[in-house]
């Protein structure tokens, strides 16, 4: 991979009829540079989310000047650039790096990007700054020749030192929760977690200082011992699987020379602080305000302007979401409204409604040659009809859109959940659809959403979405979240299967036939979630 990192100004100048396949299908994505045919995508590396004012208007530029002033804002707290030109792909390198920004491994076999609590080290429920840490194993395995492209498969790693689950901490390869071991703060870990699988809990506690050596055992045993002859079945999981946790574990001890402790207590609690609210209170007494960028879409213009006000209004920071969204922190109290006066908060501003707040969607069709719908448009139709439909204020409600089955925008284990799809009209026409997921978890851990409807129509799933939006509404306690209510309300008293008709025979009362008839959940139901009582 060095090598052709080292003839990128050769491989621009030569342009697309001498980039080879080899370069094109697999070398250049060792450093972020994905070919889409007639231009380049290119992901950049955030670690935590974490941006200067300076490397965020440098980000800015680049995306002005040579793509087309587009950026997504990833669920990997890192930015993607789309639509660069192959003859300005080392230049858009070089001018990134000068500002100590690195695209290395953002993509295939590598250790990618690693994401924490976007408000780590500032918020009141923040136990253990996790940027430290992710420094030194930053500075172990990034633009380290002995780590780059030669690992089994890609190994996503997450690190929380907070009470508050900002960052879908246990769906990663390796996953870091902060934990309480006989008054001790640390790490229980937590391996093997992939799209539509949670990582299990290892039963062992790192301390702080030990991460590092623990890691780094973690990723000698995967490069060796991972498979490679299937990069289906090549993630760690999968050796996990047939090796089982307690060999790994002694496995994991010996590589390391450190006798690991059992794991305590897990200490993640809630969802994200702000819970909703687009600032919240930190420790040093300031605000970190939340902009709201509806499924991560975002510009070079923008990206610059926010740098702007942070340096005027904030500490002159960035911090990108494991949402999508990005928080601007350092403000005074006195200064909100100032900052609220801004064109750019005033542009983003109307997008803090409970629907886009925390709404996750992946690239879709237009970019992503798995994508089977749009996506990002229809997440952002769909919020847009629910905050007319059902304008909830006080609430929270998770809402992510993956545009196939590989799971890119975390579906499984959202409040309401969306896997692209084909579906049929009535006409039997092929149409974009949905499958639609209902009651994934990610606080206190996490569990998998489960599939309510097959193969909706867009056209009709935001009905069915409506009506469980309509339920909440009515039933939820002050400010419960739909995480808590799904799991007090809906899963305490019915059947996914009632659940599934309720949504049904509403669209079919109402949005088919026009009867304006509804047909009403009970607040106690005595059906004791029987199906044949239900029925």
């Amino acid at each position: 991979p060095l090598d052709v990192y080292s003839r990128l100004d050769e491989i621009a100048a030569g342009g697309y009829e001498k980039l080879s396949k080899e370069d094109s299908g697999y070398f250049l994505k060792c450093f972020g540079l994905f070919d889409k045919g007639e231009d380049f995508m290119l992901r950049v590396r955030v670690p935590i989310g974490q941006l200067t004012s300076k490397q965020a208007i440098r980000i800015g530029e680049v995306a002005k000047e040579y793509g087309d002033d587009y950026m997504d804002i990833t669920t990997r707290m890192q930015i993607e650039l789309r639509y660069l030109k192959i003859e300005n792909i080392a230049a858009v390198l070089r001018q990134l790096h000068e500002v100590g920004i690195s695209t290395f491994q953002t993509g295939v076999d590598n250790p990618r990007n690693i994401v924490s609590d976007p408000l780590d080290g500032l918020a009141f429920d923040n136990v253990i700054a996790s940027k430290p840490i992710v420094d030194e194993l930053q500075s172990l395995v990034i633009e380290n020749p002995e780590w780059i492209s030669v690992l089994p498969r890609k190994f996503n790693t997450a690190i929380l030192g907070s009470l508050s689950n900002s960052c879908n901490i246990f769906g990663h390869d390796c996953c870091f929760a902060l934990a309480n071991k006989e008054g001790e703060f640390g790490f229980n870990i937590y391996l093997g977690g992939k799209v539509g699988v949670q990582a299990q809990d290892i039963n062992l506690f790192v301390k702080p200082e030990q991460v590092a050596g623990f890691y780094t055992a973690l990723l000698r045993l995967f490069k060796i011992y991972g498979y490679r002859d299937n990069r289906n079945k090549n993630r760690l999981y999968f050796l996990l699987q047939d090796v089982g946790i307690e060999n790994f574990v002694k496995a994991l001890k010996k590589e390391a020379g450190i006798d690991f402790a059992s794991a305590g207590q897990t200490m993640v609690q809630s969802e994200n602080i702000a819970l909703g609210a687009n600032k919240v209170l930190l420790r040093n007494n300031t605000y970190a305000y939340k902009m709201v960028i509806p499924t991560g879409i975002f510009s070079g213009s923008d990206m610059i302007k926010s740098a702007e006000v942070s340096k005027s209004f904030g500490s002159g920071v960035l911090r990108l979401s494991y949402d999508q969204n990005l928080y601007i922190p350092g403000v005074e109290k006195e200064k909100i409204e100032l900052l609220e006066a801004t064109d750019i908060i005033r542009k983003y501003k109307s997008n803090n409604t409970i629907f886009f707040n925390n709404m996750i969607a992946c690239a879709g069709s237009k970019t992503c040659s798995f994508g089977v719908i749009p996506n990002k448009p229809d997440a952002i139709e769909m919020a847009t009809f629910l905050s007319s439909e059902v304008p909830i204020e006080q609430g929270s409600v998770r809402m992510n859109w993956s545009a196939c089955p590989k799971g890119c925008g975390v579906h499984s284990i959202a409040d309401i959940g969306f896997e692209g799809c084909v579906a049929k009209d009535e006409a039997g026409n092929r149409v974009d659809g949905v499958h639609l997921f209902l009651g994934g978890k990610i606080t206190k851990g996490a569990q998998e959403a489960k599939k309510l409807h097959k193969a909706l129509p867009l056209t009709e799933a935001k009905h069915h979405v409506k009506y469980l939006l309509k339920a909440y509404e009515k039933f939820k306690l002050r400010s419960e979240t739909f995480e808590c209510f799904e799991s007090r309300f809906f899963g305490g008293n019915y059947t996914y299967q009632a659940l599934g008709f309720y949504t049904k025979i509403n669209y079919l009362l109402n949005e088919k036939l026009g009867l304006d008839l509804f047909f009403e959940l009970d607040i106690s139901p005595k059906t004791y979630k029987k199906e044949n009582y239900e029925i």
